[in-house]
């Protein structure tokens, strides 16, 4: 059934322009008037605080070198090919609610995802240089890298869609299950996106293929993602959790969909039904296109929310750099998760406090970064509290994903 999917790149459509191609998955700017001024102000002042407070928190500067430099923390070390590893054998083996592989869409070759190489270029890379990029564990993740840094992502999300990305071609099964037995991590959710795009766009198909390939249904927890505009959106949703995939990825910045608009109010209907876990992106990251923000608000999350209670939801990053508008959803709907990546140390710390950490999830957001950055937050803020360690790091995951129809 996957093979089926898999063939078929929409080849009646190959001859149209890349650059077509690229307007096609955009599509035309929004002109609603769903995001106000008042938003971008608070975006604007929350990097501001963000700066101030670094380091006066908690638990005070957090700042290394790359994410080598994570290797000065009592969990980590350096082998002898400079490798990051888990050194604390009594850590619970952590289950990542939120990861990728790397991504060849459009007219970009496939990626061959059971190659090894000898190590991971990530799409935001702090080991790319030595020393490396000063790494502070007390903010948003995306603050660490320069601006040369976040053109140089630009460039690789284009290759990924045109020439081919040499960054994405690292990125890779073989690659991820080494950094995993490296970090301690046991399992992985592996979540691709749709965009809507003419041919090439079958991540889907072509990841849950990968992972029978290698062989490696036992680490990877596969999931899916269908795009709200694609007509057959419902049966390829239906395919999907046929073939075994278990959480189904949107992004309503990349695809362009607010979170309670009717079509994707009947999305989580059907998931609902076949047992799926909806993890969102959700809140702004910051590199994103601006014309993007509107869709990824917190408020705009909140209808899906009440009006499925009996569907869990993950709000990917927290809400990103709009936190302080997402942790309250996630206090009042006992049907909303929280994805931790990305948030720095003291967040992380004031997220534990105000939810008790329930429905908190170890995630990681690779290959944008490397596994321990994330990993590294929750060591901290659960230091001497052995049971919301394993909480964080696993117990909930397996809450989680015990609660739909297929278990874990």
């Amino acid at each position: 059934m996957l093979s089926e999917l898999n063939r078929r790149k929409f080849l009646q459509l190959a001859t149209m322009s890349a650059a077509g191609v690229v307007l096609a998955s955009c599509g035309s700017e929004d002109t609603d008037t769903r995001y106000a001024n008042s938003d971008i102000v608070r975006l604007a002042q929350q990097r501001l605080d963000e700066e101030s407070r670094s380091g006066t928190g908690p638990f005070g500067p957090m700042r290394f070198n790359g994410y080598r430099g994570l290797a000065e923390l009592p969990w980590f070390e350096l082998d002898d090919t400079g490798q990051l590893h888990n050194v604390a054998l009594d850590l619970p083996k952590a289950i990542d609610m939120h990861c990728h592989l790397g991504m060849s869409l459009l007219l970009a070759p496939d990626i061959d995802l059971q190659r090894r190489t000898e190590r991971v270029v990530y799409l935001l890379d702090c080991d790319a240089t030595n020393p490396g990029c000063e790494l502070d564990l007390d903010v948003y993740i995306n603050r660490n890298f320069s601006e040369e840094a976040l053109e140089e992502l630009w460039w690789s999300s284009a290759a990924q869609g045109l020439w081919g990305s040499s960054s994405a071609s690292t990125q890779t099964i073989p690659n991820l299950l080494r950094e995993m037995d490296a970090c301690g991590v046991e399992r992985a959710s592996i979540m691709p996106i749709a965009f809507d795009l003419p041919f090439g766009d079958d991540l889907t198909e072509r990841w849950i293929e990968a992972i029978e390939i290698a062989g490696a249904q036992q680490r990877f927890i596969a999931g899916c993602s269908v795009h709200p505009q694609d007509p057959a959106r419902f049966q390829k949703l239906r395919l999907y959790a046929a073939a075994g995939a278990r959480i189904i990825k949107f992004h309503p910045t990349m695809q362009r969909a607010y979170p309670d608009s009717d079509v994707m109010m009947e999305l989580y209907s059907e998931c609902e039904r076949l047992g799926l876990i909806v993890f969102f992106h959700c809140g702004r990251a910051g590199i994103e296109p601006e014309s993007t923000h509107r869709y990824a608000m917190p408020r705009h999350y909140e209808e899906a929310l009440k009006t499925y209670p009996n569907l869990q939801f993950v709000l990917g990053h927290s809400g990103a750099r709009d936190v302080a508008e997402a942790l309250p959803l996630a206090v009042h709907y006992e049907n909303v998760w929280l994805d931790t990546h990305g948030q720095g140390v003291s967040i992380l710390h004031d997220m534990l406090r105000k939810t008790g950490g329930e429905r908190m999830l170890f995630g990681t957001d690779w290959p944008f970064y490397h596994l321990a950055a994330s990993l590294a937050k929750l060591l901290i803020i659960t230091e001497g509290e052995p049971d919301r360690r394993f909480a964080l790091l696993r117990g909930n995951a397996q809450r989680l994903l015990s609660l739909t129809s297929t278990g874990i």
